[in-house]
Formats: C-alpha cells, sequence, structure tokens
C-alpha cells in the first residue's frame, strides 16, 4: 500500500508556497503522493481563497523530485479537454513524468456548474466525461486528432509535445459506491477513488463494503486482470497512534486497497488551515 496526503485547493492552501511547503514535508517524511482537489466554487466552505490546482501542483512539482502528484479529482465535463491536455502534459514534463490525473464528475454540481450557467443533467455530464477523458488519451499520445462526438469536436490536432509517461499518465476515476456506473468507467482505466454515503470525507470506509468494491471491479476486469490497477481510500488516521492506525488501515489493504489518502474531516475547521495539517504530515505515513 502507497500513501498520500490530500489538500484542499482553498483556505490556506490556496497560496502556492504553502502547497509546496507540505508537499517538501511530505516527501521528506516518507509520504507516497499529494493531491490536491479541484473546485472553482465550494459555497459550503464559504469566501475562502482558492488557488487553481494545476498552479499549486507545480509549486511542489519543482519544489520536489520522487512523490507523486495529481489532482482529487478533476470534473473533466467542467473543462475544455485540449486545455486540461496541455496542462496536465505540462505538469508532467515540471515533474519529470510523476504526474496521476483523476477525473470525477465533480460537484456540488449547483455550485460548479448551475453557477455558471453550465447544465446540471447528470447524463450529460457523464456524457461529457466519458468523451473527454477519451480525448485526453488522444491528446496526451502526441498523435493527430480528428473527432465528431456528441459534445466535442476537433479537426486535424496534433498536441506537442505529449506526456512524459508513455502512452499517458495514469488515470483513476471516481465515484460513489455502490454505484455501479462510475465503477465500471473505473474499471476502463487505471485505477478507482471510491466515495461513500456513509463514510464522507475524512472518514474511513466499512471493511465490507470495500471487499463488496473489489470484487465489482475484478469482475469489470477480467480480460484486463494481469495489469495493475488501483484502488485508493481515504480518510483521517492518528499519526501519533501507529498501533490504531494499522489496525483502522490494515483490514482495508487486506481487502484490496492498494492507496491510502490521508484526509481531514470535512467537517473540520483545520480542512485548509496549514498547522495542523502539516503537523499530521511531518508525523510520516501509517505503517502496515
Amino acid at each position: 500500500m502507497r500513501f498520500s496526503v490530500n489538500l484542499p485547493n482553498f483556505g490556506d492552501f490556496a497560496d502556492p508556497r504553502t502547497v509546496a511547503k507540505v508537499a517538501v514535508a511530505a516527501e521528506q517524511a516518507g509520504w507516497d503522493g499529494l493531491f490536491v482537489w479541484d473546485h472553482v466554487l465550494h459555497r459550503k466552505h464559504g469566501d475562502r481563497p482558492f488557488g487553481d490546482p494545476w498552479m499549486l501542483l507545480t509549486a511542489a512539482a519543482l519544489a520536489t523530485s520522487r512523490i507523486r502528484l495529481g489532482t482529487l479529482v478533476t470534473p473533466v465535463a467542467r473543462r475544455r479537454p485540449q486545455q486540461l491536455a496541455r496542462q496536465v502534459a505540462t505538469l508532467d514534463a515540471v515533474s519529470g513524468g510523476r504526474v496521476t490525473f483523476a477525473a470525477g464528475l465533480g460537484g456540488p454540481i449547483e455550485d460548479e456548474y448551475a453557477s455558471f450557467g453550465d447544465t446540471t443533467n447528470p447524463k450529460v455530464l457523464a456524457e461529457r466525461l466519458d468523451e473527454g477523458l477519451d480525448l485526453l488519451r488522444r491528446y496526451w499520445s502526441g498523435e493527430p486528432v480528428n473527432h465528431e462526438g456528441r459534445h466535442y469536436r476537433v479537426r486535424d490536432v496534433t498536441l506537442l509535445p505529449g506526456t512524459v509517461q508513455r502512452p499517458r499518465p495514469p488515470v483513476w476515476v471516481a465515484g460513489f459506491w455502490p454505484s455501479r456506473p462510475p465503477m465500471r468507467r473505473a474499471a476502463r482505466w487505471d485505477g478507482a477513488v471510491p466515495l461513500f454515503h456513509d463514510a464522507r470525507h475524512g472518514h474511513v470506509p466499512a471493511v465490507d463494503q470495500v471487499r463488496d468494491l473489489v470484487a465489482y471491479l475484478r469482475e469489470q476486469r477480467t480480460d484486463r486482470s494481469g495489469t495493475p490497477f488501483e484502488i485508493v481510500l481515504g480518510g483521517a488516521t492518528p499519526g501519533g497512534d501507529p498501533a490504531r492506525a494499522r489496525d483502522l488501515i490494515g483490514p482495508l489493504a487486506e481487502a484490496g486497497a492498494t492507496w491510502w489518502d490521508e484526509r481531514q474531516l470535512q467537517t473540520s475547521e483545520a480542512i485548509d488551515r496549514l498547522a495542523p495539517v502539516l503537523r499530521r504530515v511531518e508525523q510520516g505515513p501509517p505503517v502496515l
């Protein structure tokens, strides 16, 4: 199992220098990755300042040399695929091929779509997500792209350079379990980032639900059972209590989880404050 640090892209972490500081501390403390949120608006968290996730991750990339970097998660339907492809390819070059790209529908949908006059129809957003992911894959190849789809049209476009990672960066897909469609989508790519209705951001998911999810994903990947696939879970663990952290995460690893993403409770006032997050990062990842 590998371990990452999760940061919102608002509050103290709207400042790229702050994110770079946390990234350096994470690398020194033995974490394997650092992932940031990708929001332009999140009314639940008030009038806090927000930072662009790709600028934040660029600062982290320039300050580190080992840890993987990416978003958890980018709402592809909210982006123009060609611009997003450029941003990811540039970050992959700056980091020396350390980008993991995680995608989903995003949310809150009313905040991030309706506030800007965009559709909130989940079917349309899912179509744009699937079509956008396919375009990203093709753009990252550096090969010519022609596309005539339901939502996007491309005429003889080649985006150079392609990504450093070949044929492309790993793609993880998020969605709520036990909803099947997002997990079927994830099974077509390189990893799943499941969210759970009864284990919200920062809470540890139930082991029996994780087992059911892993079994379903394996069924969906019978034709690709020999290729790597990540299952990314997350929550808050007690940094000063290794035995308790092991008791929390050990059964999840046995159930099939391959990454643990360390998060603050979403209801915590500390979620976007540097001091408590940095303190937890410096304690290092759980040890199994």
